[in-house]
């Protein structure tokens, strides 16, 4: 098997320095920047990405792997040159997907690696009265069955929707105005939740995680993203699993 929004009490951390390890060991002297937000910010939201994030493996591409043609990684390198948008990349590569929901569901049960210490993390947020919610590019049908085996089925959680047809699946995003969107899904949550008056932690991996995480107040980052962040001079906490998440917050 895979190994509802709560306000918080002002969540105010003040600069403070720790040590935390990255990915090869490396270690990093990290000073956490001055976030004292004014009074009226009172809760505090956790914009987790999902494929490579929460899992170590993105789970849509073992499916196409499995069930698409060879030719979806063509629709792959188009996508990651910017030639084509994720949600034109999801319709063309999915819509070559002819396997039913149990099929994939069960192909998928053993190969779903989890990165450590989510569930605990999932624990801590809700002791916190942080809002945790889960923003992907990934397939809500996967993401909906992993969270329900591990427990976790009233997390929220927004990814693409995905249609079984015998013809292909069908897949999109609706962004969190109801618009259907071909681009910056996450992008939309994120100004949503700004607009609701939340400070949020963003925790990502990858390219698709950059622009949203730059438009938030905390980053941990892993991967791609916290290549794009330390490039670009943009204050991120590397981290390998969540346990790494957690001691970092404890501190605040």
């Amino acid at each position: 098997m895979f190994d509802s929004p709560v306000e918080s009490a002002p969540f105010y951390p003040r600069v403070r320095s720790y040590v935390i390890l990255s990915h090869c060991d490396t270690v990093y002297q990290l000073t956490l920047p001055d976030v004292i937000i004014e009074s009226v910010m009172t809760k505090t939201l956790i914009q987790c990405d999902f494929d490579d994030t929460v899992t170590y493996k993105d789970i849509s591409f073992l499916l196409l792997d499995a069930f698409a043609g060879a030719e979806w990684r063509e629709h792959l390198e188009k996508y990651q040159d910017g030639r084509i948008t994720v949600g034109e990349f999801n319709s063309l590569s999915f819509g070559m997907v002819k396997a039913s929901r149990r099929e994939m569901l069960e192909y998928i049960k053993d190969r779903a690696l989890l990165r450590p210490s989510f569930e605990r993390f999932a624990e801590f947020c809700h002791e916190k009265g942080f809002r945790l919610v889960i923003v992907s590019n990934g397939l809500d049908f996967y993401i909906e069955e992993i969270l329900k085996s591990l427990g976790l089925n009233d997390i929220e959680y927004h990814a693409a929707e995905t249609q079984f047809d015998p013809e292909g699946l069908k897949v999109r995003y609706v962004g969190a105005d109801g618009t259907v969107l071909d681009r910056d899904f996450k992008l939309s949550w994120t100004k949503k939740f700004l607009s609701e008056g939340y400070r949020i932690v963003y925790i990502g991996d990858g390219n698709s995680d950059f622009v949203p995480a730059q438009q938030c107040h905390y980053i941990f980052a892993t991967a791609t993203l916290m290549k794009h962040c330390q490039r670009d001079g943009i204050a991120c906490t590397p981290f390998t699993d969540f346990n790494d998440v957690i001691k970092a917050m404890e501190l605040w």
